[in-house]
């Protein structure tokens, strides 16, 4: 918690000459509702891009809201994206395995949920005289593997930044529907993430024809950007990994929104 909050006035700090807005929004699929965040600084330019970012299996908390503002800096218009649904916030870590297991094992509704928020922020972002080309999604553990699962939808995206999310995916052949060039931020020694899964990744990204980019964090494991993960050896905060991890993620931005 400590190393939370300190994170917390170092951003602030940094951003004091800014004001960052936050903007609760509420919408329907199906017959469940769903409440977001949007998220963007007052000094945002006009034709900024559009950034989707879904959180962790922990889903909406304020930890993930930090990062997502993080994220938007003065840059993005972000959006931290509720898939679950309004009535689903899981409060430990054994109700956000439930929650996430449950929307991994189907992977239609996943995408769905994914795509539908994607496409909320992009109404957003004509209020906000956005670009409306420039649209990435990124996600982070649960997150990464839910907008990877996005892209292979065939959803139209300029860029998806997963970190320290699974790679897996029922049918390998659903990524030649990719649009986006993808960028993969992993722990080294993830043991969420082992090698084969890895292997597999790359030939389904190679067989495709995707532009993409993998990157290994030497000492990394899981959720090395979350300065709450604590469970060593598997689940663990990286200050150096994490910092890099966004640094890239910010020049892959700069090259794919040109």
């Amino acid at each position: 918690m400590k190393i939370l909050i300190a994170l917390t006035a170092m951003f602030f700090a940094f951003n004091s000459f800014s004001k960052m807005i936050t903007k609760e929004v509420r919408y329907k699929m199906g017959d469940t509702y769903y409440k977001s965040q949007l998220v963007f600084s007052d000094k945002v330019p006009t034709n900024a891009p559009l950034v989707l970012m879904v959180p962790n299996w922990r889903g909406m908390t304020e930890g993930s809201l930090t990062k997502a503002k993080k994220v938007a800096a003065n840059k993005y218009i972000v959006m931290l994206a509720d898939v679950y649904g309004e009535n689903v916030r899981p409060k430990n870590n054994d109700e956000a395995k439930v929650a996430a297991t449950k929307m991994r094992s189907d992977v239609p509704l996943l995408r769905k949920a994914t795509n539908k928020a994607i496409d909320i922020l992009k109404e957003e972002g004509k209020k906000l005289k956005a670009n409306q080309e420039n649209i990435a999604a990124i996600g982070f553990c649960f997150g990464g593997g839910a907008v990877l699962e996005s892209a292979r939808s065939g959803k139209n995206l300029k860029a998806v930044v997963s970190f320290h999310g699974n790679l897996n995916t029922p049918d390998p052949k659903d990524a030649k529907n990719i649009k986006a060039s993808v960028l993969v931020l992993n722990g080294a020694i993830d043991p969420a993430v082992p090698k084969e899964q890895i292997a597999d990744f790359e030939k389904e990204m190679n067989e495709a024809k995707v532009d993409w980019q993998f990157v290994n964090f030497s000492g990394a494991v899981h959720s090395f950007t979350n300065p709450e993960a604590n469970r060593k050896g598997r689940s663990e905060y990286h200050p150096v990994a994490a910092k890099r991890s966004f640094i890239m993620m910010n020049n892959f931005f700069d090259e794919v929104f040109n």
